[in-house]
């Protein structure tokens, strides 16, 4: 696909087709693919160790908020967990689809994740450190969109989908410091 020397789409299909029929067990990636795999499944895979320390962290908060307002801000960090879980299914589903493995591997899993994996102290605590992981991952998936540009505009996506998400839950946690849940 290009364009012709009076700026004009043209696509040459036949080569299209014949470049389908090889390399079928590629699956999606085909000769266009501009992104260097390897590196996708690697930035892929560290994203999905965040998402899973996310889910984690929330979901211990979630059993861990008590005191004045807990219950609304319990019910908040159990929403965040269900859609940091969700993430990191579509993060595993991207990597298949890559042809690469998703590294659900525990033991290496904090090492992996650009987030931290934080307790808390009080409930204070923990929205301030939920407001932590979602700024770092906020700042990560920025880059990686970035890095990614038209290279693979499929995980590009997905990472953009994420990062808004991400967004919010920051916002959340920005309006449940300042008492506005």
């Amino acid at each position: 696909m290009s364009k012709s020397s009076k700026g004009e789409f043209v696509m040459d299909l036949q080569k299209i087709r014949e470049q389908a029929r090889k390399d079928m067990d590629e699956g999606p990636v085909t000769q266009s693919y501009g992104a260097d795999r390897e590196a996708v499944l690697k930035l892929l895979n560290g994203a999905l160790a965040t998402e899973l320390i996310c889910t984690l962290r929330y979901k211990r908060h979630y059993f861990m908020a008590k005191g004045i307002n807990s219950e609304a801000v319990a019910q908040e960090f159990l929403e965040h967990a269900t859609q940091e879980q969700e993430h990191a299914d579509q993060l595993a589903a991207r990597i298949v689809q890559l042809g690469g493995e998703p590294d659900f591997a525990p033991d290496s899993l904090t090492a992996r994740s650009h987030s931290e994996y934080k307790e808390g102290r009080d409930l204070t605590d923990m929205i301030r450190e939920n407001l932590v992981a979602e700024r770092i991952a906020i700042d990560t998936y920025r880059e990686i969109i970035r890095y990614l540009g038209d290279g693979d505009v499929t995980t590009r996506r997905i990472f953009e989908e994420i990062l808004a998400v991400e967004e919010e839950h920051a916002d959340d946690m920005v309006d449940l410091l300042a008492g506005r849940s």
